[in-house]
């Protein structure tokens, strides 16, 4: 196995362009180190990006814009993603211990995509798009269209993701992560929710939820966000709305959870998450979503 340590983004481009379906990308290697020595991926090449400067920082100018390299850690603290992607976070806090925090990326965590990437469901509420990069130009595709599989996605050989632009909440919404594991983080979600509702008076004007661990690829539950657009998140259309989530999900069993019991969490999951929402967007005062 040969590695190349990136001395700039050209080099690390120029190495894609001409040797593309031979690289493995590396950043922070928790998720490629780990398939590496688990013997489920054999690189012939690793392409090491940690140093670039062009992909890191966290930007904010309407949207929030963080480069492939920002770590979890770095989101976790950073005050513009806790302030407008409170989801986003909260999510990054849960991923591994502090080590792993601060070397994981939000680029290797999209690239690997797999189905309990605990950032993707937040980024999915805040309409995010993945800023991508070869040596002949750029390309811009929204999440959702990224994911085209378990551990697959949009990306080509020659290309690397340069950044991730996401729409922060506005002042009216509230905003949450959840995760469902052994332990409350260090552990790969058995379920992860990610939701944003925002409000007029009683009424939701506006939601978002997204669910990972429970289908190949993370999604937004736009049949449930339809049931409770419009609501007072009154218990009848919060029961609907978790039925309607229990349907778009396709849970599998494996060695951390049944997909039964996947299901099962689905509604309770979701009610607690647009309660904490109704919380945070300032409507304590409101009744339970109960």
């Amino acid at each position: 196995m040969e590695f190349i340590a990136a001395e700039s983004l050209d080099h690390a481009l120029s190495v894609l362009r001409e040797r593309g379906d031979e690289v493995t990308v590396l950043a922070g290697g928790t998720d490629v180190m780990v398939d590496y020595l688990g013997g489920h991926r054999s690189p012939s090449t690793l392409l090491h990006l940690r140093n670039l400067d062009q992909l890191q920082g966290i930007a904010a100018n309407g949207n929030v814009t963080m480069g492939a390299l920002v770590t979890h850690r770095e989101l976790s603290t950073n005050p513009r993603v806790s302030t407008g992607l409170k989801s986003l976070a909260e999510a990054a806090a849960t991923i591994g211990g502090r080590q792993t925090q601060n070397v994981g990326t939000v680029g290797g965590n999209l690239a690997n995509a797999s189905p309990a990437a605990d950032t993707i469901a937040p980024l999915l509420v805040a309409d995010a798009a993945v800023n991508l990069i070869n040596s002949g130009g750029a390309r811009t595709v929204p999440l959702a269209e990224f994911l085209v599989g378990r551990k697959q996605t949009a990306l080509s050989p020659d290309e690397l993701i340069e950044s991730i632009s996401a729409t922060p909440a506005d002042a009216g919404a509230g905003e949450v992560y959840l995760k469902v594991a052994r332990r409350g983080a260090m552990e790969v979600a058995i379920v992860g929710m990610a939701a944003r509702v925002s409000f007029d008076g009683d009424t939701v004007t506006g939601v978002r939820i997204a669910v990972c661990s429970v289908a190949p690829t993370p999604f937004r539950a736009t049949a449930a966000e339809a049931v409770l657009t419009g609501s007072t998140l009154d218990s009848v259309s919060v029961t609907e709305a978790g039925r309607a989530l229990q349907d778009a999900a396709r849970p599998i069993d494996d060695p951390r959870a049944s997909a039964e019991y996947r299901s099962m969490v689905l509604p309770g999951l979701l009610r607690r998450a647009v309660g904490i929402c109704r919380d945070r967007a300032g409507h304590t005062d409101r009744r339970e979503a109960t």
